[in-house]
């Protein structure tokens, strides 16, 4: 089975390479191409993976290429995993978002608009060629902001583009743990929203069935509600108050004013740090010298991770005086472990139940059929296909419709070029709260990102 990484030099892709040699069944990934626009990062990542398989006399054999559609030919399955505009394109969103007093993480509020509206032409034009060069593969989507991303793929490729996002993941997995679930990957999640708009709402143990939902003891629990992430970030009682855990990145709309003052005093944005972290690391491995492996790649790389990894949602935990971050959630097992699972599932026929980011088909009555929610799916060879969830309530409801409102609006201007529709998508997020501010920041990122450009028309 071939697997193409599209993004092959970006520093996560020795996580999922690690999951392909861990597997050790039959008709696992045997090829893995890395596609990236800039040679020297794929040498570097190349050489990391080199660190990696060593030992591992099966290891699935790795290839290097700038050329997008020899990447694509032949491929099983596309990893898409791109960063348009690179980190210092991330930088550039945060920094412009803080000047209007606004938010500018790469996801959620202004940030993330601009974001996708850079990311969606290119991502899909990448759809296209797939459905021309590989019309048999499946696409498992990264690139964020991945809900947005996955349903602009899906306009061209189906339901053979799926996307992935290791926040959902990591949420059970320390809910469960917390209320005691002996196998926390084997519990059933009550769990729904849009990429990084969820809210988990039940948890059973499927070994249990008699116990029903476990969630509301949680809530009874003040020292096993400070005893993981969530709980430390949104506080006992507001968890109490909502009746359900929310996903990490809700932190940014139920504590936007704190969050956006602890980012405009940050001695650098995320986006910024990443940059200047992950630039070191290449250019360390720019000053290596090629042969045989272990050649040290592998070490500083991993040390490099930890330290991202330890710093991940500083300012956050600062607003919210969360403290660092716990042991257990430095650990790898995230986004890796899903596009494992997925490739099994579909390739192998092995059903699987994962939070996955696919069209709506129904499952959620407030929106469309094409709609991308984010949800448990069951996965098997035809694919994956939402299951059965409880109704939103109606402020989880208010949320992903003004959400889902906004995406709309970004990729009316990706498709047509239009300038008014990308104003109305600052306009409209929650997090922007002023037209005046959302033709600002259009004006800031088109002044930032030549790749803007093509929003021309109906500014004003």
């Amino acid at each position: 089975m071939r697997l193409t990484i599209l993004g092959g030099g970006g520093f996560r892709v020795p996580l999922v390479y690690g999951a392909l040699l861990r597997d050790r069944a039959e008709g696992r990934v045997t090829h893995v191409t890395l596609h990236d626009l800039d040679r020297a990062r794929l040498t570097a990542i190349a050489r990391v993976l080199a660190d990696q398989a060593d030992g591992f006399p099966d290891a699935p054999a790795v290839t290097v290429t700038t050329d997008l559609d020899d990447a694509l030919r032949g491929a099983d399955f596309v990893f898409s995993a791109i960063r348009v505009g690179g980190l210092e394109g991330r930088a550039a969103d945060e920094r412009v978002a803080l000047a209007e007093g606004v938010l500018g993480q790469e996801t959620v509020g202004a940030g993330g608009i601009a974001y996708g509206l850079r990311t969606v032409p290119v991502a899909v034009d990448i759809a296209r060629r797939v459905a021309r060069l590989a019309p048999e593969a499946w696409v498992i989507n990264f690139t964020n902001p991945a809900g947005l991303v996955t349903e602009a793929m899906s306009r061209h490729l189906g339901d053979r583009v799926i996307g992935i996002c290791d926040s959902p993941v990591g949420l059970g997995r320390r809910v469960a743990g917390v209320l005691g679930i002996a196998d926390p990957a084997a519990a059933r999640l009550d769990y729904v929203g849009l990429n990084h708009l969820g809210w988990l709402r039940g948890v059973y143990a499927d070994d249990e069935p008699g116990r029903g939902n476990l969630l509301p003891a949680l809530f009874e629990d003040e020292s096993a509600l400070a005893s993981f992430e969530e709980g430390r970030l949104f506080g006992a009682e507001w968890l109490r108050s909502l009746g359900s855990v929310p996903n990490e990145y809700l932190h940014y709309y139920y504590f936007n004013r704190e969050t956006v003052t602890a980012y405009r005093e940050a001695k650098q944005t995320r986006g910024a740090f990443l940059r200047d972290q992950q630039a070191r690391f290449y250019a360390d491995m720019a000053d290596r010298t090629p042969g045989s492996p272990p050649s040290g790649a592998l070490a500083a790389w991993d040390r490099t991770r930890a330290e991202r990894e330890a710093t991940y949602m500083t300012e956050n935990r600062e607003a919210a005086g969360a403290g660092e971050r716990a042991a257990d959630d430095l650990e790898s097992g995230g986004y890796e472990y899903v596009a494992l699972v997925l490739m099994r599932a579909i390739a192998r026929d092995e059903r699987a139940t994962l939070i996955l980011n696919v069209r709506n088909r129904g499952t959620l009555s407030l929106l469309d059929e094409a709609a991308v929610i984010e949800v448990p799916c069951l996965v098997e060879a035809t694919g994956a296909r939402p299951v059965a969830v409880s109704p939103l309530t109606g402020h989880e409801a208010g949320l992903v419709a003004a959400v889902k409102a906004v995406e709309r609006c970004v990729l009316e201007a990706a498709e047509s070029g239009s300038a008014r529709a990308a104003v109305k998508a600052f306009a409209l997020h929650p997090l922007v709260d002023s037209v005046g501010v959302a033709r600002k920041l259009l004006d800031g990122y088109r002044s930032v990102h030549p790749g803007l450009d093509y929003l021309k028309s109906g500014v004003r």
